[in-house]
């Protein structure tokens, strides 16, 4: 996560990263990228400025490594919901529910994402890849067991991207702009995914 090269090698070396990571979602999150500052990270890690370099090279630096923190921390969230999936759409039901209940509690992260695409453009592409990746994995294996019917991998593509495209919405609905028990959501969903628009 640290800038190539400041990895920290002690306990409390990550402590203090976990610091500064923090504080930069707080700094980006509420005063976006552009007004943001090294100095409004530090005051609120409450560290020095030079320990701020220990671990980054610069404002963008820290940026980007916020960017795979939370891609991350969303992944992290939504995996332990998986394993109490009765099948493949079930698990895709509990991941929503979960995914929707973390941006509840990080709302920042949709700006910080929606910023990473000027500021880390790399970042930006690789979290919406990896995270449309897991989604197509999870569909190839609900396919293998009989779950869903099975298609090649262009359609599975699809498909992924599909769904995280309306999970990315639905958490903007219903976790930034407003509230919605995140269980109706992702059961709502799941009817859809499940049945189709004709029922």
């Amino acid at each position: 996560m640290a800038s190539e090269g400041k990895t920290p090698r002690t306990a409390r070396g990550e402590k203090t990263l976990r610091k500064i990571l923090d504080a930069a979602l707080g700094e980006f999150g509420e005063r976006g990228f552009r007004e943001s500052s090294i100095v409004g990270i530090t005051s609120r890690a409450k560290v020095a400025l030079g320990t701020f370099y220990t671990y980054f090279d610069s404002k963008e630096a820290v940026f980007a490594a916020l960017v795979g923190d939370m891609s991350r921390r969303v992944r992290d969230h939504v995996a332990p919901m998986l394993g109490q999936a009765r099948d493949g759409l079930d698990g895709e039901r509990l991941a929503l529910e979960a995914y929707l209940d973390f941006v509840a509690g990080h709302k920042e992260v949709y700006r910080i994402i929606d910023e990473a695409e000027f500021v880390d453009p790399v970042g930006f592409r690789s979290h919406y890849e990896t995270t449309a990746s897991r989604i197509a994995a999870r569909l190839q294996a609900a396919a293998q067991r009989g779950e869903i019917g099975e298609r090649d991998e262009f359609a599975t593509e699809v498909r992924a991207w599909a769904l995280m495209g309306m999970n990315v919405f639905l958490g903007l609905r219903f976790g930034v702009w407003g509230t919605a028990p995140a269980a109706s959501v992702a059961a709502e969903i799941n009817s859809l995914l499940r049945h189709g628009l004709e029922s």
